[in-house]
């Protein structure tokens, strides 16, 4: 009887990760980074901030891109992702910049009011409560 080879314990267990081979990144391109659905913040837009109803077109783009990209077109799921981004961002915009702009010409609209106010009440009690200078 022949003895039996012996196997190095460490070449016997393996436990380096991960245990899939590599493919070689010499002759192989660069691969780009998946498109973003953008659909958490179109979700978000389209419950919270659906200024014109542009959250509800960036939620309807988010999910063409997110389908789009799970059946593996990514070039259309590229181009739905970067309309839906577009989308929330105007959504997000339009429902933070509108109100504060508003809110602005109320406050300043309010200021020129009570100057208004004050320089009319000044000229009443002048007009009123005048001497008669006149009559002399």
């Amino acid at each position: 009887m022949l003895p039996e080879p012996r196997v190095p314990l460490s070449a016997a267990m393996d436990t380096s990760y991960p245990r899939e081979e590599r493919p070689s990144k010499r002759g192989s391109p660069p691969a780009a980074p998946e498109p973003r659905d953008h659909l958490v913040w179109a979700i978000f837009n389209t419950l919270y901030m659906n200024f014109c109803c542009l959250g509800f077109v960036a939620l309807a783009f988010a999910v063409k891109a997110r389908d789009r990209k799970v059946s593996g077109d990514v070039e259309a799921a590229r181009h739905f992702s970067s309309k839906a981004r577009c989308y929330n961002a105007l959504a997000t915009a339009g429902s933070v910049v509108l109100p504060l702009l508003l809110g602005a010409l109320i406050v300043t609209g309010v200021i020129h009011l009570s100057k208004l106010a004050q320089d009319s009440v000044g000229f009443f009690t002048y007009q009123f409560s005048g001497s008669d200078d006149e009559d002399q």
